[in-house]
């Protein structure tokens, strides 16, 4: 037990201890469980993100070293396991209906926020890689959890087999990495790069490392199963892979580039640049062509990942913390989208086109002003949160003068704003006569809160103050 330091790692513990003791109470029950385990499944991961946030000292390391506790991770782990306890809500009626409500969703869900959090804290390339897995084996049978939809089916295969070249090229990346400093401990690697230099197997083994962790953010050209799996995969975890998972992955691959591979930002600025610029075009002008909602957030999801990289790209504290605010941003507004989503229910079943939200104001006032909402914040429009999201994503990136990216990542955001406002255009001024069937509470309060968050925090100054500082504080954990 010598230099384990458990009691840093308490919310892990318990995350593993409680999604092992809720698999046998399922096995253990002839009847139907699952509403009970979702029920319990968010209880827990509701403390888990509370015991991540309040355990606020001392940093430290955990196993030896390969995990690292600080206010970066903290923050981190705090928004993933809220936004999964949204998910796991919000799917509750959706699982009912599909008659998918089985007790294996909440515990997939809990083993998932389990490899997310040995992520963000990884302080090895090998517990990096075991984070990655077990977040991506859950999400594997996530995506085919509708098992007699051939939709599902196919999203769940093309998830699994481009995941597994993803995996490749982690694994290769790190074998280079490790074959050109002779360790695996991001301390090591530092200390290595700095005593030794440059070499190209480094280079290459680091570029391989980001491109396989590319394609967890959905990062072009590593975006190609994005949307098949969003259109296949069931709303909720289609909801659910565009908020936590992409939270986790993009806090890696922060504290990657600044943690081992701080010196060296000239070699690994330009892949990140190189990724954010085609993620922002291919997201922008790939999402003009959808008519289904859940391809055309795909799509959004790939052009907003790359929005997020812009500040990376700086290699600067406040480039960290602008990537964080745009993240904390763009959580919110995805979970009260796909709230508003899972509420286009009709008698017949789900309605997933674009089209069927035509005359949605005179039917359902409230989730039109919900919808609008959001659009025009993923747009940017002051004075809603995403404006100053991409406020504080694109000023680093400035400050770094890289103003020719700010420039493609404006140019994208005048290109997203048209499928943006078609579908604002669909909702309040196209005929249509779909009657929706009356939501549960939960989604209309969760659409209702995230819009209202949206609007209403920029008005209350010590809210913002006390986000701007516990920003700083989590952006600091990096340097």
């Amino acid at each position: 037990m010598e230099n384990l330091n458990l009691h840093l790692v308490w919310p892990e513990i318990l995350l593993a201890i409680s999604a092992s003791l809720l698999l046998g109470f399922g096995v253990s029950k002839t009847q139907n469980r699952a509403p009970l385990v979702r029920i319990i499944a968010i209880g827990i991961l509701v403390v888990f993100a509370l015991l991540s946030y309040i355990m606020g000292s001392p940093d430290g390391e955990a196993f030896k070293g390969a995990l690292v506790v600080d206010s970066f991770g903290r923050y981190t782990k705090f928004f993933i396991g809220i936004a999964a306890a949204l998910g796991l809500l919000l799917a509750g009626n959706y699982l009912e209906r599909e008659k998918l409500d089985h007790y294996e969703f909440s515990v997939l869900t809990l083993y998932a926020v389990l490899g997310m959090s040995i992520m963000v804290s990884a302080n090895n390339l090998l517990s990096l890689y075991i984070g990655v897995e077990m977040q991506s084996l859950a999400l594997y049978v996530m995506a085919a959890f509708n098992r007699d939809s051939l939709r599902a089916s196919e999203a769940g295969l093309k998830y699994f087999v481009l995941g597994a070249l993803s995996s490749g090229l982690l694994l290769y990346g790190i074998s280079l990495i490790y074959g050109f400093t002779g360790t695996l401990d991001f301390n090591n690697i530092a200390a290595s790069v700095q005593a030794d230099g440059l070499s190209i197997g480094l280079i290459g083994g680091l570029v391989f490392l980001l491109c396989g962790l590319a394609f967890k953010i959905s990062a072009a050209p590593f975006h190609m199963w994005t949307p098949d799996v969003y259109e296949g995969a069931p709303t909720p975890v289609t909801g659910f892979f565009a908020a936590a998972p992409k939270f986790a992955a993009i806090a890696l691959i922060a504290r990657l580039v600044t943690g081992p591979f701080g010196d060296i930002s000239a070699q690994w600025q330009q892949v990140i640049i190189a990724l954010s610029v085609m993620s922002m075009l291919i997201g922008a002008i790939g999402a003009l062509q959808q008519t289904n909602i859940k391809r055309l957030m795909a799509y959004s999801s790939i052009a907003n990942m790359g929005y997020a990289l812009v500040p990376l790209a700086a290699g600067t504290e406040a480039g960290v913390r602008g990537m964080l605010i745009f993240m904390t941003i763009y959580l919110i507004t995805v979970v009260g989208i796909f709230a508003c989503i899972l509420q286009m229910r009709i008698r017949d079943g789900m309605v997933e086109r674009i089209s069927d939200l035509s005359g949605l104001a005179k039917n359902n006032r409230g989730m039109a002003l919900a919808m609008t909402v959001f659009m025009l914040s993923l747009m940017g429009i002051p004075p809603l949160l995403g404006f100053f999201g991409k406020l504080f994503a694109f000023l680093p990136a400035v400050q770094a003068d890289l103003i020719w990216l700010v420039v493609l990542a404006l140019i994208a955001s005048v290109i997203g704003a048209f499928y943006y406002l078609r579908i604002i255009k669909t909702m309040w001024f196209d005929e249509g006569d779909t009657e929706f069937v009356i939501p549960v509470r939960s989604l209309s309060w969760t659409s209702a809160i995230s819009a209202l968050l949206l609007v209403g925090i920029v008005l209350v100054p010590f809210i913002a103050k006390s986000g701007q500082n516990w920003i700083a504080l989590a952006s600091s954990g990096l340097f």
